[in-house]
């Protein structure tokens, strides 16, 4: 292989395997002699790839770690499974990497040949994840089209269905993708209304660049997350809630998990919660899963909701007859939304 520059980038990618290569063994596949061999690792390591080789007498060479990750060097195979997988977690995603998910795979497809980039969609047509029943779904292609927009900082419209149904098209100046929970929002400057904005991404229509840079401009909070989360608490009410649980502390707290709010032992047999700030219908599903009684305390909203969603279940459970004219059942209990 004459070629150097193609050669160099053949030898990083087999040091990038998990394994320690003999010079010999290297020199073998890359059709060059050891002191060939030997040249284009001194050329990788002016480059800044830490390449570690090993004593002996045979030697072996393999990529370690260094300050900074090095370029990616995939084959076909692994490309599409890199694509596939990131596509996945961008529409499902797993706490703490969702927005990261979504750039890697913006990079990744930006650079896909388009054979692969075929392939990568083929197999996405061809597959139909199991809904989770979480939320919303968000279409991966419409997520990269945005990130791409955010990172080359450029203008985009797009379609938008608010949460009563209405349609409007937007020019806006993306900023950040947030994911909370199951649902993604887009954070961006509306230009047209002249003010910031947070949009659910499950609600954005055939997102597209307008080829516009656009300067930052300063997001009226500490960050994206922050913003989303104001938001989203000045639009739907939240409250407080007291309620008595006939368990022991200790496997309410299990049960809870990892946000157990505030809970005080009264005796052996039950305790005392203390909620943080929420929504009715969020309070009431948390304590209805409890498994055990309890009384409801404060506020006195809560003590209402539990009161409709109860008289509903036992409808459904006694069965069609039972149920009053015009009672459709649970209402959708997301509360306003950004329009």
């Amino acid at each position: 292989m004459s070629d150097t520059p193609a050669r160099l980038l053949s030898l990083l990618s087999l040091l990038q395997t998990p394994r320690e290569w003999p010079g010999s063994e290297l020199a073998e596949r890359l059709r060059v002699s050891p002191r060939t061999i030997r040249r284009d690792i001194d050329r990788l390591r002016e480059l800044g790839y830490p390449v570690q080789a090993s004593m002996g007498a045979v030697g072996g060479y393999r990529l370690v770690a260094g300050a900074a990750m090095p370029p990616l060097l995939l084959d076909d195979e692994e490309a599409v499974a890199i694509a596939v997988g990131l596509r996945t977690a961008a529409g499902h995603p797993v706490d703490g990497i969702e927005e990261a998910s979504v750039r890697a795979l913006a990079k990744l497809e930006q650079v896909l040949p388009s054979r692969l980039r075929h392939r990568v969609g083929a197999l996405n047509t061809a597959t139909v994840p199991l809904p989770s029943g979480g939320g919303p779904t968000v279409d991966p292609e419409d997520l990269t089209v945005l990130a791409a927009a955010i990172a080359n900082r450029e203008r985009l419209r797009f379609g938008y269905r608010s949460g009563e149904g209405a349609e409007s098209n937007r020019l806006a100046e993306p900023h950040r993708l947030v994911a909370a929970g199951r649902r993604w929002y887009l954070v961006a400057y509306d230009n047209d209304r002249d003010d910031w904005r947070i949009f659910r991404v499950d609600r954005i229509r055939q997102p597209r660049p307008t080829g516009a840079r656009i300067t930052p401009r300063e997001l009226p909070a500490d960050d994206a997350a922050a913003y989303v989360t104001g938001k989203l608490n000045s639009l739907t009410p939240t409250y407080r809630a007291v309620a008595t649980l006939h368990a022991p502390v200790e496997e309410v707290a299990r049960r809870l998990g990892g946000s157990p709010g505030d809970l005080e032992p009264i005796d052996e047999g039950s305790c005392r919660l203390r909620g943080r700030p929420e929504a009715l219908e969020w309070a009431a599903f948390r304590l209805a899963m409890l498994g055990c009684e309890f009384e409801v305390h404060e506020p006195p909203e809560l003590v209402e909701y539990l009161r409709g969603l109860g008289a509903r279940v036992t409808r459904a459970a006694d069965g069609p007859s039972r149920r009053p004219a015009g009672d459709d059942g649970p209402r959708d209990a997301d509360g306003p939304l950004p329009r």
